[in-house]
């Protein structure tokens, strides 16, 4: 019952505005490193390749679209950043179109992320152990952001930050021939002992015990989380800048 109403009631008293569905443009604004436009069909990266973003495929179920979606598919439902942390009703940003991050990060199978790689320290003042991520897009520079700022939450609250459950692994999603994000070395799994996953949760039955003001530092700096999505993975972010209000160029 409370997932009813408490949105409506939040978004009547003007604490929370709902999100659109992300474009094209989005995608543009959030990796202008690589993409350089947008013919109507075909985004064109900065090495001149076009690559088709549809058809979208409102048709298909979540697990077609997360096997073979498009690039329309990918940006189709809003991700709900800076929502009240309630059970959610769909899967907002786990569809990804593997041309596009193959493309945009490499192919880990083929030797291609790990030119890219960086080391960067975690938690510097509380913990500062080194984790492996990507320079493309700028994903380490936006982690280190990350880092800075939930070093300075209380210290109740660095028990779901240390120790890791991981970044950089080239592997495909568990249940899927797709690759992971953990693959291209964009995602973070915080500490898997306050860890919620829906192939564990009987029923399908949503739990979640990672603080709100831990999620909310994540998606200022251009991740999606885990949790937000009804095949629920709370202990998992993901930069995606194209699915939230957020402009890389802010930060350089």
């Amino acid at each position: 019952m409370l997932t009813r109403w408490l949105g409506p009631v939040l978004l009547l008293l003007g604490v929370w505005a709902p999100c659109r569905a992300a474009s094209v443009a989005d995608l543009l604004r959030a990796y202008p490193e690589a993409l350089s436009g947008f013919d109507g069909g075909n985004l064109i990266w900065r090495d001149g390749t076009r690559m088709p973003v549809g058809p979208a495929h409102p048709g298909w179920t979540e697990d077609e679209r997360l096997r073979g979606g498009s690039i329309l598919d990918q940006l189709a439902l809003p991700y709900p950043a800076g929502a009240p942390l309630l059970p959610p009703q769909d899967d907002a940003g786990r569809v990804r179109n593997q041309a596009f991050f193959d493309k945009l990060y490499g192919d880990c199978r083929a030797g291609q992320v790990g030119p890219n790689l960086v080391r960067i320290v975690w938690l510097p003042k509380s913990w500062g152990h080194a984790l492996t991520v990507t320079r493309v897009s700028g994903v380490d520079r936006r982690l280190q952001a990350v880092s800075r700022e939930l070093d300075d939450l209380p210290p109740q609250d660095l028990r779901y930050l240390r120790p890791l459950g991981g970044t950089y692994n080239c592997r495909s999603i568990a249940g899927t021939e797709q690759t992971s994000m953990h693959a291209y070395a964009a995602a973070i799994d915080l500490n898997p002992a306050y860890a919620d996953y829906w192939r564990w949760s009987p029923g399908l039955a949503y739990r979640n015990r990672i603080p709100p003001e831990i999620v909310a530092i994540f998606e200022r700096h251009g991740f999606i989380w885990g949790g937000r999505w009804s095949h629920f993975d709370t202990m998992h972010f993901e930069y995606r800048p194209e699915l939230l209000d957020y402009h890389p160029a802010a930060e350089e």
